[in-house]
């Protein structure tokens, strides 16, 4: 109950909550479309109002993202930096085409929704594909310092020793939780824009799986700020 009342308190808990019931109704109405059109009416629905939701909870934020950027221009690590402040940046346009999103559905003013969604999901998937780039850097940043543990002294010689040094690199990373939670957020993230842009082809109900886990991984974050990559 505490953990509820701790997310509910927070604007960014009530929309990854909303997140995480917006991509289970599309898992659900997508399991049931051959079966009860009804139903699946009723949570296609369910997904739009979350949806909309969202996009209201979110309004103005893009000014708030944008902002934050001035922080980290003084940051030591110039690849954490550029990569941040990129992301950042398209993280604020992505936004600022879901405030006119919003205002098209609440009939505030006369858009055209499917080039505003392609231009918000554009610039999405530029801010998920930084965040990436930070991701593996961090990682690549671990293994490098863990370099002794990780790889034999003898070297690689044969398979076995490959395991043994994909085995260790695991057991490195799942010290830093933070950086393998973000990854996985990410790597979900990612090809949530592609399928919507056509680049990937997957199915409501695996893009709807894909937007669960990262839900998760962002809800995980929010219970325990300790795990969270920062900056972020």
């Amino acid at each position: 109950m505490d953990t509820w009342v701790k997310l509910n308190g927070q604007t960014a808990g009530r929309d990854k909550t909303a997140r995480l019931l917006q991509y289970l109704s599309r898992i659900l109405w997508h399991r049931l479309q051959h079966s009860n059109k009804d139903q699946v009416n009723a949570f296609k629905n369910l997904e739009f109002q979350l949806s909309t939701f969202r996009k209201l909870l979110r309004f103005g934020k893009c000014l708030d993202v944008i902002y934050s950027t001035v922080a980290l221009f003084d940051h030591g690590d110039s690849t954490v930096r550029h990569t941040i402040i990129l992301s950042r940046i398209a993280n604020s346009l992505f936004l600022l085409a879901d405030h006119l999103l919003w205002l098209g559905r609440a009939d505030v003013c006369n858009i055209d929704t499917q080039k505003w969604s392609r231009i918000s999901n554009k610039y999405w998937l530029y801010s998920i594909t930084m965040n990436l780039v930070r991701d593996f850097y961090e990682i690549s940043c671990i293994i490098k310092a863990q370099k002794r543990t990780i790889v034999p002294d003898c070297g690689v010689q044969n398979v076995n020793d490959l395991y043994k040094i994909l085995s260790r690199t695991l057991t490195v990373l799942q010290c830093h939780k933070g950086v393998m939670i973000d990854t996985v957020k990410n790597a979900c993230d990612f090809f949530i824009p592609l399928t919507a842009l056509g680049h990937t082809k997957l199915s409501p109900g695996a893009v709807g799986w894909l937007g669960v886990v990262s839900s998760l991984a962002g809800l995980l974050v929010l219970v325990d700020p300790k795990i969270k990559l920062s900056p972020a």
